[in-house]
């Protein structure tokens, strides 16, 4: 991913930070030798240094996924950006957050890394419920996925939050997008230093 250095995050804390709350992306592979996609929560174990998660059985990604490097995106906030928010009005843009991953994948589909697999997901979903769902594993369900492993081989995160301009400016802008409805990302920009 194309990063420039004002727009560039290395805290790792952060970056664990913002995998961690932004978990549903898209893993990118070839498939039949085009690029394939699939939408799909993740779960990032960060001392193992792995992504986990799964996909349907049906799905055509995982007959050619074994030992392929694969790209992981997670996108975070993101929205339009009006020149007319700047007092210097230049062009339009967009700001976002977003984490690239790649990594080497590996298919998993031995029932009790599927169901580890399942259970992990769930807890980490369900967990803020009052009546959290605990999952029960038929095996018929657990043999229509398959699971997902991804070994991290890098890790790039991208913050592009007008950095590039004043702090006024900046504050103004992230006043606009809470007007419109963005506070996740009007709250990420008030955050930068």
């Amino acid at each position: 991913m194309y990063i420039p250095d004002h727009f560039l995050v290395n805290n790792s804390k952060e970056i664990d930070r913002f995998i961690v709350s932004n978990g549903f992306g898209q893993l990118i592979s070839k498939v039949a030798g085009g690029l394939f996609a699939t939408h799909l929560p993740l779960l990032y174990q960060r001392d193992a240094k792995k992504l986990l998660g799964h996909i349907a059985r049906a799905n055509p990604q995982w007959q050619e996924l074994e030992g392929q490097r694969v790209l992981v995106i997670l996108p975070g906030p993101h929205d339009y950006v009006s020149p007319s928010w700047y007092s210097d009005p230049g062009v339009p843009t967009w700001n976002y957050q977003a984490v690239h991953i790649t990594g080497v994948a590996k298919c998993l589909t031995a029932p009790e890394q599927l169901e580890y697999i399942v259970r992990e997901l769930t807890s980490q979903y369900e967990s803020h419920f009052e009546s959290p769902w605990v999952p029960t594993f038929e095996t018929s369900k657990i043999r229509g996925i398959v699971g997902i492993e991804i070994a991290i081989e890098e890790i790039q995160c991208k913050y592009k939050l007008s950095q590039n301009r004043s702090m006024a400016e900046r504050r103004n802008v992230a006043l606009q997008l809470q007007d419109a409805g963005n506070v996740a990302l009007a709250v990420a920009m008030q955050k930068l230093p």
